[in-house]
């Protein structure tokens, strides 16, 4: 009967050691959150910040464009928890069913969102699948060391002064975006005609241009290659030395342009959904928000970030008052793709 008690207390030592090791492993086991995002768009001590404070792991990998993004999610098996699509690719993919339905309970610094924003998520407008990360615009940098006289005009891709020393982003919503604004059409038009004569006015300026690009413009204008970029203006002011920022200028040509909005949203199939509330939640704080957009000198969609900023952003919020947002148009689409391939091919 002895023998068989410490037979028993035996096993009971074996079980209870081993159940102690699993728990503590599972305590000390960082759980890992898997980000696809935009190159340079968060600052890494936001994230170092985040994983420090949730005691986890962040995964982040980056896309160039969000035709590039949509294919590799609408593929299946990419094992992204959170993306940021910008809004008309938030409504393809809540269309193709990819995006989880967000539960806002969950991000109580949702509330912190500024009311201007949130009115202009048109795709998604009572935010069921998706939280604004950034509002902003594109436009074109001058690059003041070599072009000294210019018209904030759409019209600079038409000089042929300039052949060779010009840029258009790599983008044909952006670009289609712009001739349509200087033609003076909604850059959201289904009209097969202005279409149209938005693809001639384009195919006009590509005599003009180096390339369609939307990777090396930022480098480019800043050391010269370039003189006149069309792009994100944070992608290329954060590469510029303090004491050379008044050789460049970023303006919101006069005819309008693009008014963008990025978005988080949680992948249905995401592993970690609940370490993705959090990240969310995290990215609302005002002092945090501050952080990013210092980071990418525009205004923040927070709206007590502006307390915590130190750094003057690019434009303003009101600057954006001639810009309309990209948004969702459906079957149309393919009229944009037919006259796209024409002009790039």
């Amino acid at each position: 009967m002895k023998r068989i008690n410490r037979v028993v207390k035996l096993v009971l030592f074996v079980a209870l050691f081993v159940l102690v090791v699993f728990v503590l492993n599972a305590c000390n086991r960082q759980s890992t959150l898997r980000i696809y995002n935009w190159a340079d768009y968060i600052p890494q001590e936001v994230i170092e910040q985040f994983e420090k404070e949730y005691n986890c792991k962040v995964i982040y990998d980056t896309y160039a464009s969000n035709e590039e993004m949509f294919a590799k999610i609408k593929s299946g098996g990419s094992g992204y928890d959170i993306v940021f699509p910008s809004g008309d690719h938030v409504k393809m993919m809540i269309n193709e069913g990819l995006l989880e339905k967000l539960d806002l309970n969950k991000i109580p610094n949702f509330k912190n969102l500024s009311e201007v924003v949130l009115s202009k998520t048109t795709y998604d407008p009572n935010h069921e699948y998706s939280v604004p990360y950034m509002m902003g615009t594109t436009g074109l940098i001058v690059n003041k060391n070599y072009l000294k006289e210019y018209e904030k005009s759409w019209s600079i891709y038409e000089r042929e002064d300039l052949k060779d020393k010009i840029t258009l982003l790599d983008d044909m919503r952006e670009v289609f975006g712009a001739a349509l604004k200087y033609l003076g059409y909604s850059v959201n038009t289904t009209n097969p005609e202005e279409i149209e004569k938005a693809k001639e006015v384009i195919l006009n300026w590509k005599k003009n241009i180096v390339k369609f690009d939307a990777t090396t413009y930022a480098q480019g204008v800043v050391n010269g290659e370039f003189w006149v970029v069309h792009g994100y203006p944070e992608n290329v002011f954060q590469l510029i030395p303090e004491e050379g920022m008044e050789n460049f200028e970023f303006f919101v040509p006069k005819e309008g342009g693009t008014l963008w909005i990025d978005s988080m949203v949680i992948l249905k199939d995401a592993k970690n959904k609940e370490l993705a509330y959090k990240f969310i939640d995290f990215i609302l704080r005002p002092e945090v928000a501050a952080k990013i957009a210092d980071f990418l000198m525009i205004p923040s969609p927070v709206a007590d970030a502006v307390n915590y900023q130190e750094v003057e952003p690019l434009y303003t919020v009101e600057e954006l008052a001639n810009c309309e947002i990209i948004d969702y148009i459906g079957e149309a689409i393919d009229l944009y793709n037919k006259a796209w391939e024409e002009i790039i091919k």
